[in-house]
């Protein structure tokens, strides 16, 4: 629907005061205040750049700011409908249990509820979401025969509210099932439910999910560690396990693929599947990929401690979006990516060689609204009457917790022994209720592991029997006997004939059980050592509309209601203690103030909102990869390439060698320990006989031009008929000859003993760091160096050269992902590459101008006007005409100018041009060297040691190609050192003598 722009569509606060249980009356800020209406009210005004009729959004945050609003807009009239059709009352869900995950209002159906299964148009984008465990449990009842038990989680009622997309589900059904008869009935039966299965056999199951899942992601990402025992029987165990992680990962890959369609947006979820992304797109690069954790991300010291740690985050950067609970938790993944990995981290993501994944917070949320319309239910408002007459004239603590090591419950119920001591007139005054949700042990102890292991890792995701805890059963009895003991100890001490300050239960409670406690209760303890996202407080606030009570929540746990919960560190039990009192001795209007922040958060923040956000900006980080992709230079067409090269007279090869022609390293095992090994540059094996065919072909020029000294390209290339253009073009020579400088006659070089001090200061000061003297340049390298503090370190360095050594000197600062160089203005691949060919063209005594050049290299931004020295002109003239290029006279005037902080010394309003800054001019021909050929322009100033008039070059025969850079002003991108390889040898083929 399209609004006119003098149209005015905003939710009143009364569609809130027609929920029961709440109303704008309720809040602090009173029922009429237009501060109230402003928090609920969205207006679409004339000039307003995000109204209906605005033009085309042209940035991110506009189309993500256009997307929200439309959403607000859409749910506006569904409040509108259901509050005019008297649809408030009631719970669609009909009965509930509490299952075992960690948002304890899940309710167990035959059906899924009618907006799941109704048919939807097939307009809508289908959204695949990919997960350990199906929203089911199947129960087989015959060979041919399934009886299929629903579990509505968290995820489940979050896609429920979203209206603008097909939900499928995609994964493991529970079930052992080896018999094709059965396996077609189950995905029969589950096909009614868009359900498809993932059909795993035990052994799978036992290595990965019981095995690597479960023993080694679970406790490693909750900060528990690894396996200790037996390491080398561990060690063994990991791979295996491994092994089998990455085969039923494959597994889930091969049926996404089976069923996915154009268009579609593949959701994956959680650690059980962090090999997915990468399996998906190697299938389909165009798939759209999106990767949630619900569990905490440890930080890099401890990811770095995983045997597998390179290739899960690697795999992990295949998807286009990555998403976690909390901010703490994208930036673990980003550091683990820029200290393991070596990539770079951006305040969007990880970025490795121009190709971006991003990285954001996504907080999930509750259905709120489920659990408002629940208390006026007739069987919770029964609850809630019993449990008040109950505890009448007490106060009323309750904690909701599985019994596990991570949730703190020795913790809580030590600070309340604590509360009770310095605090004897309460002692009679408040109950402790403690819901301790036992684990399952359907799933034998572990070998190697004794920490107790729940949630099967999807505590937040909440897809019962997903959800499903795993538990050791020898561990959660002695954790069982701890907490008994304790509330033994607490209740034998304070307690009394009558009454007892702690009420402890190992079970579950259902659905309208649970709303009547949350319902009654003055002050909720959730004391998480280290959690996901614990959705017990949201279950709390949404609940506490009539009772207001305070919400005490651990800092540890991801959680985003800090502005209205008291914030405690779980392990000071002192602490926990005093806010105990605090929150029971809380005056009345500071505790409304509080549950309106926190209320507000809730009913904004649901689940329904966290889906609806991650796949809007999902779709909107495809669009933006689209975009960057459009800057991107195209693949290199090999095929033309070589057809052209064979149709060409005189061709010339220019070759960078750092990157482009040398050994990779990053396959040696332990390649943080290859340091040595890196910095001796060596050039690639499978390149040797190549190059040397290259060179040998008469009809072929190779020039390699690198920004090393001549004794590193001596070392390498001494044997081959080449010329060798050493530091960045400066020095030149053929390698049957003596090397000369191609350097202007006063180049000004004062600056560099003063460069050098501070080179070395900072040498000293950053460990592994290292820099490099040449005879036009200096480089500080800190590749090998920690990350964060290399660029700290880096921008110290920047500064005090810009304000100190550098500050009047005629010099360039050139900064690369991981160095810093200073060198002489003018030094650049692009401005020596003129010379260069006038100096060969002199010595060889070419007979036919130039008429193919393939230019290959990975340079420094700075250095690729080199790709810009060859680039052709649109022709203003003929077709046929030849082409040649003019230079201007080189600049080698060692006046100062002022410096600026971009890199580079020249005026801040005209960027320096280097010497070899390409002109056309039509002039006298005349011929070169007296080699007979006739050129049809020449250049202005030009001399037989300037070479861009031996040029005869079309468009059609220029190649030039940046390997692994996708921002760079090349024509071409060659992806990696292999491809370099691989053309080369191709190449080569064809320069053998028939």
């Amino acid at each position: 629907m399209r609004m006119k722009s003098s149209e005015e569509i905003y939710i009143s606060p009364n569609h809130l005061a027609k929920a029961p249980g709440y109303s704008c009356a309720n809040s602090p800020l009173g029922q009429n205040s237009p501060s109230s209406t402003a928090q609920l009210q969205t207006k679409y005004m004339p000039g307003n750049k995000y109204s209906f009729n605005s033009s085309t959004p042209r940035t991110r945050l506009e189309r993500l700011l256009r997307e929200r609003e439309l959403r607000k807009f859409n749910q506006s009239f569904h409040l509108s409908n259901e509050a005019r059709d008297g649809n408030w009352g009631g719970d669609p869900y009909g009965s509930d249990s509490l299952n075992e995950g960690d948002n304890f209002g899940i309710q167990n159906e035959e059906e899924f509820p009618e907006g799941f299964t109704e048919g939807r148009t097939t307009s809508k984008q289908r959204l695949l979401v990919v997960a350990n465990r199906l929203p089911v449990s199947a129960v087989r009842k015959g060979e041919d025969s399934w009886q299929l038990e629903i579990s509505v989680g968290g995820l489940v009622s979050a896609l429920l509210g979203v209206k603008e997309f097909e939900a499928r589900w995609i994964g493991w059904a529970g079930v052992n099932v080896p018999d094709e008869i059965g396996q077609k009935a189950l995905t029969k039966a589950l096909a009614e439910k868009r359900c498809i299965p993932v059909f795993l056999d035990e052994e799978i199951v036992h290595q990965y999910y019981n095995g690597y899942c479960n023993n080694i992601l679970w406790p490693l990402f909750h900060y528990l560690g690894l396996p200790q025992e037996d390491r080398l029987a561990t060690t063994r165990s990991f791979q295996s396990q491994f092994d089998a992680y990455k085969k039923a990962n494959q597994m889930f890959a091969d049926v996404v693929n089976k069923h996915y369609q154009n268009g579609d947006v593949v959701w994956c979820h959680d650690y059980h599947l962090m090999f997915l992304p990468k399996c998906l797109k190697e299938h389909n690069i165009e798939m759209k990929v999106g990767w949630f954790l619900h569990t905490p991300f440890p930080s890099s010291e401890i990811h770095r401690t995983l045997p597998s740690r390179s290739e899960l985050l690697r795999s992990v950067l295949a998807a286009d979006l990555v998403g976690f609970h909390t901010y703490d938790y994208a930036r673990h993944f980003v550091s683990a990516c820029t200290r393991i990995l070596g990539f770079e981290g951006t305040p969007e993501g990880v970025e490795d060689q121009g190709k971006l994944t991003r990285v954001a917070a996504f907080p999930i949320g509750i259905d709120s609204d489920r659990f408002v319309r629940a208390l006026e239910l007739p069987q919770v408002q029964n609850h809630i009457k019993e449990l008040k007459e109950r505890f009448a004239g007490r106060k009323v603590m309750l904690g909701v917790d599985r019994l596990d090591m991570i949730k703190g419950i020795p913790q809580k119920i030590l600070a309340f022994e604590n509360f009770l001591e310095e605090n004897p007139n309460w002692r009679d005054k408040v109950v402790l209720l403690q819901i301790a949700v036992p684990t399952r042990t359907d799933v034998p102890e572990y070998k190697y592991y004794e920490v107790l292991v729940v949630a099967a890792a999807i505590s937040t995701l909440r897809l019962a029997p997903q959800g499903e805890s795993i538990g050791l059963t020898m561990k959660d009895q002695k954790l069982t006997s701890q907490v008994h003991e304790i509330v033994g100890r607490i209740n034998g001490r304070f307690g009394t004939l009558t009454t007892v300050p702690i009420h402890h239960l190992d079970r579950s409670l259902d659905f309208h059980a649970l709303c009547a406690l949350y319902a009654v209760t003055d002050v909720a303890l959730v004391t998480s050592l280290r959690d996901g996202m614990n959705l017990v407080s949201y279950e709390f606030v949404a609940c506490q509309a009539s009772k207001k009570g305070v919400l005490i929540l651990s800092e540890c746990a991801a959680q985003s209601l800090g502005a209205g919960a008291i914030l405690v560190n779980p392990w000071n039990i002192t602490e926990v203690a005093a806010s105990i009192g605090y929150a029971l001795n809380m005056p009345a209007d500071e505790r409304e103030k509080r549950h309106w922040h926190n209320f507000m958060h809730v009913i904004a923040h649901t689940s329904q909102e966290w889906a609806m956000t991650f796949v809007s900006e999902l779709n909107d980080t495809i669009f933006e990869a689209e975009l960057r992709t459009r800057q991107v230079p195209p693949l290199l067409p090999t095929k033309d390439a070589i057809e052209r090269y064979l149709q060409s007279n005189n061709r010339l090869l220019i070759l960078g060698f750092n990157s482009t022609l040398t050994e990779p390293v990053d396959n040696i095992p332990g390649r943080r320990g290859g340091q040595i090994k890196e910095m001796e540059l060596k050039l690639h094996p499978g390149l040797k006989e190549p190059l040397k065919n290259l060179c040998d072909d008469p009809k072929t020029t190779v020039i390699v031009i690198s920004g090393s000294d001549r004794g590193i390209l001596d070392d390498n290339f001494s044997e081959y008929n080449m010329w060798l253009a050493a530091e960045n073009g400066m020095f030149l020579r053929f390698t049957t000859g003596e090397w000369m400088t191609t350097m202007p006659d006063n180049l000004n070089m004062d600056w560099v003993d003063s460069v050098k001090h501070v080179f070395e200061y900072f040498t000293e000061r950053t460990p592994r760091s290292h820099f490099e003297l040449r005879e036009t340049s200096l480089v500080w390298n800190y590749k090998y160096a920690d990350i964060e503090f290399g660029r700290l370190q880096a921008r110290d360095m920047l500064q005090h050269l810009w304000t100190g050594p550098i500050s009047n000197a005629s010099v360039d600062v050139v900064q690369g992902g991981r160095s810093v160089e200073v060198r002489a203005v003018g030094v650049t691949k692009g401005a020596a590459i003129d010379r260069i060919l006038g100096e060969i063209v002199h010595n060889r005594g070419m007979k036919a101008p130039i008429d193919y050049v393939l230019c290959i290299g990975h340079f420094l931004g700075k250095d690729e006007d080199i790709y810009t020295f060859f680039e052709p002109e649109l022709p203003s003239e003929p077709a046929a005409a030849a082409r040649t290029k003019v230079v201007e006279p080189v600049k080698t005037s060692s006046t100062k100018v002022p410096s600026s902080k971009s890199g580079s010394k020249a005026s801040r309003s005209k960027k320096h041009q280097a010497p070899s800054t390409l002109e056309k001019r039509t002039c006298n021909s005349r011929s070169a060297g007296g080699s007979g050929w006739r050129p049809t322009t020449v250049r202005e100033n030009t001399s037989l040691h300037e070479g861009s008039s031996v040029l005869d070059l079309k468009t059609d025969n220029y190649f030039s190609c940046a390997v692994g850079r996708k921002r760079s002003k090349a024509r071409y991108l060659l992806g990696s050192l292999d491809d370099v390889v691989t053309l080369l040898k191709d190449l080569a083929e064809f320069s053998r003598p028939c």
